[in-house]
């Protein structure tokens, strides 16, 4: 598989243009999946696994990559399908998630497909709660499921959702409750998640699931005479989102001067400086890695001490 992955440089010609690029592959039959390949680091055949005590059972084991000790996590069974069995044959997607390096094991990895964020929707509805998707589209009449990885890592190795104490001081928390944060993130782990840290927090939170919506809902609050930046403490925002992808939500937002003032963090898994080059294009306020919730806590902390100082 090398040469699967293009250098950083010709990807950033995708940012702010509503484009990503998904790196397709099979689990235990011939349904097809898909992964951000902003998310893959490599992906290789399946190495020798040792299998680690006490561990997950999804965990199929541990290899050792680049000197790196990497855990290995079978998707067929992590998803409620039967486990890979024929490892040999097998390949693992070697990923960055939230600064955490894991190895994804499926059967088979297909092809690299250029897409708009537009091709990918939601989930259909009716599909229930306990599904791993986060979004599906079509290619050559065939459905593509994407996975929710961050559903899979919460069940797999959960992270605490607590914030230290000292984090927030109570003259802080009494202001926050006159405070609103609007939250857009498609994976329904990741949105709770930031949700419950800001409710900690004390701000009002409205939470909604793609870029799409949150500029219609930002669009009615200007169309009834309404400013952004005067009902919204800030907008915290996903950047890997069906429909309408953080980048081009925040660059929507910045040509509108209706609406350019609102205080704009991109909250994502993916990692790396290359965001930060990005933040900087796209003219979001700020950047930060998915999920610490002293960190994130601490943004809306000062955005607030920020917000009544000025």
């Amino acid at each position: 598989m090398a040469g699967v992955m293009d250098s950083v440089n010709q990807r950033t010609q995708l940012v702010g243009q509503n484009r990503l690029e998904l790196l397709l592959f099979r689990l235990d039959g011939r349904q097809l999946y898909g992964i951000n390949v902003f998310k893959v680091k490599e992906v290789l055949q399946c190495p020798r696994l040792t299998v680690m005590p006490k561990s997950n059972p999804v965990v199929r084991g541990v290899a050792n990559i680049r000197g790196g000790t990497i855990p290995i996590l079978d998707l067929a069974l992590a998803t409620g399908r039967t486990g890979l069995d024929d490892l040999a044959n097998s390949f693992v997607i070697i990923t960055e998630y939230n600064t955490k390096v894991q190895g994804f094991l499926v059967r088979s990895v297909e092809r690299i497909v250029n897409m708009n964020w537009e091709e990918i929707l939601p989930p259909p509805k009716g599909t229930g709660r306990e599904h791993y998707l986060t979004a599906v589209t079509r290619l050559d009449q065939q459905l593509v499921e994407i996975i929710d990885v961050e559903k899979v890592l919460a069940e797999v190795a959960p992270t605490s959702e607590v914030i230290s104490a000292g984090v927030i001081d109570q003259e802080t928390q009494s202001k926050a409750t006159s405070k609103r944060v609007l939250i857009v993130d498609d994976s329904s782990v990741a949105r709770k998640q930031v949700m419950r840290c800001l409710q900690t927090v004390g701000v009002e939170v409205v939470a909604l699931n793609d870029g799409r919506e949150a500029l219609d809902y930002l669009r009615q609050l200007v169309d009834a005479g309404k400013r952004p930046e005067e009902e919204l403490l800030m907008l915290i925002s996903d950047i890997e989102m069906p429909e309408m992808d953080g980048y081009t939500l925040t660059a929507e937002i910045r040509h509108d001067p209706r609406m350019q003032k609102l205080h704009i963090l991109l909250h994502t898994s993916l990692s790396g400086v290359f965001n930060q080059a990005m933040v900087k294009k796209v003219g979001a306020d700020d950047f930060l890695a998915k999920f610490r919730p002293d960190d994130l806590a601490s943004r809306v902390v000062e955005r607030i001490k920020t917000v009544d100082a000025g």
